[in-house]
């Protein structure tokens, strides 16, 4: 990125980034965060997707990406781990606190003056509660999709047309799964109501989004921040603005961020990420 000046952020929440699978944009993920300064760092569920993780598959993107985060902790930046459902092992460790860093299955913050309740979202899929196996078909089904509409807008750029989001297509057109989204946004709101929250920020449903629900209690803002499969997206508050998505498409500036050659597609082999691991926690950066 050269001398270019990053963006001071109060906050960056991100989620559903699915590191370990075939759909992660690391490389596009890394650029955004080389452009930023936040304060404060929120991942909410499913960074790591552990429900589909294979030794055969972990790229270097996908290291460096845990490493910078890593990193912001050595720069005073807050980092909150929320759990999801695809890294749900690590629920285990919620209330687990290490300097800045601190894991948790939920967290409210007090931002100008308003609370926001912030969690993963996959508590109120149906799926995960009484068919779990079903939300895992589910999952490799989706990362098939994924590798299926990379090959069809390869060639699609080949002959000058614009890309398309088959996942997209099929959530557009399958009436139950817009219900199931409508349903997940409208049950978020009704609880954040009846606790008194302002804001209620969910992932999950990959479907970034900040708009006002209100029902007969009152009302509450609902944010998502969307995913970094397809939509390539996240949220950012500042406390003069207030809240926005960032999309990755629309930022010229992380586009044109300059990636060392070793981070493009190199995958590490285990004696590698063992390597790298080790050379992280005992390597002490002043």
């Amino acid at each position: 990125m050269g001398k270019k000046k990053k963006r001071d952020v109060e906050l960056v929440i991100l989620s559903d980034i699915h590191l370990g699978t075939y759909g992660c944009h690391a490389q596009e993920l890394l650029r955004y965060l080389k452009t930023i300064r936040p304060k404060r760092l929120i991942l909410n569920g499913d960074i790591i997707d552990m429900w589909q993780f294979s030794k055969r598959y972990w790229p270097k993107s996908h290291m460096q990406v845990i490493k910078h985060i890593m990193g912001l902790l050595a720069k005073n930046t807050k980092v909150i781990y929320l759990t999801g459902n695809h890294d749900e092992m690590l629920r285990k460790f919620a209330g687990l606190r290490l300097g800045s860093f601190h894991i948790g299955n939920k967290v409210v913050l007090k931002l100008a003056g308003k609370r926001a309740w912030v969690f993963h979202g996959d508590v109120f899929d149906v799926t995960m509660q009484h068919s779990k196996w079903l939300a895992k078909l589910g999952a490799i089904g989706y990362d098939t999709l994924i590798l299926i509409n990379t090959f069809v807008n390869w060639c699609l750029n080949r002959v000058g047309r614009e890309k398309i989001s088959l996942s997209k297509r099929v959530k557009d057109s399958v009436k139950s799964a817009v219900k199931f989204i409508n349903k997940f946004e409208e049950t978020a709101a009704e609880i954040a109501i009846d606790n008194g929250y302002d804001y209620v920020v969910c992932g999950h449903i990959h479907q970034p989004e900040i708009r006002k629900i209100q029902t007969e209690k009152g009302e509450v803002i609902y944010l998502n921040s969307g995913d970094w499969i397809e939509n390539l997206s996240c949220l950012e508050y500042d406390p003069r603005t207030g809240w926005r998505i960032y999309r990755y498409a629309e930022d010229k500036v992380a586009q044109s961020v300059k990636l060392p050659k070793r981070f493009r597609g190199d995958r590490l082999d285990n004696d590698e990420i063992f390597r790298d691991l080790v050379n992280e926690f005992l390597t002490v950066k002043k």
